[in-house]
């Protein structure tokens, strides 16, 4: 992942995805980064403390999975084959916003 000299920048050129979480599982296709590949990283933020998984069709967040808090990000690695994000809340609803980070 390519970053600047202002090694807290990232690159983000296409738009990305917000799932709405709730009880049960939500997920979505991957956004796909500017050169309309799957991305090699991404960035996922929240409005509420929820769970996150990356993964193919059918996939389905646990609330042991990785948990991104309201005011922090969480940076992926997405591995080869992965087309998916899925999404749970924790304790409320909110959203989770899912954007590809450029691979320069």
């Amino acid at each position: 992942m390519y970053r600047s000299t202002n090694t807290s920048s990232v690159m983000i050129f296409a738009t990305g995805v917000n799932i709405t979480t709730g009880a049960a599982s939500a997920s979505s296709a991957l956004p796909v980064a500017s050169s309309g590949e799957i991305a090699r990283y991404y960035r996922i933020t929240a409005t509420a403390n929820a769970h996150v998984r990356l993964g193919t069709v059918g996939l389905t967040a646990l609330a042991t999975d990785a948990m991104v808090v309201p005011g922090e990000s969480l940076i992926l690695e997405c591995p080869r084959g992965v087309t998916h994000v899925a999404a749970i809340q924790d304790s409320a609803a909110g959203t989770v916003n899912v954007v590809p980070l450029e691979d320069c």
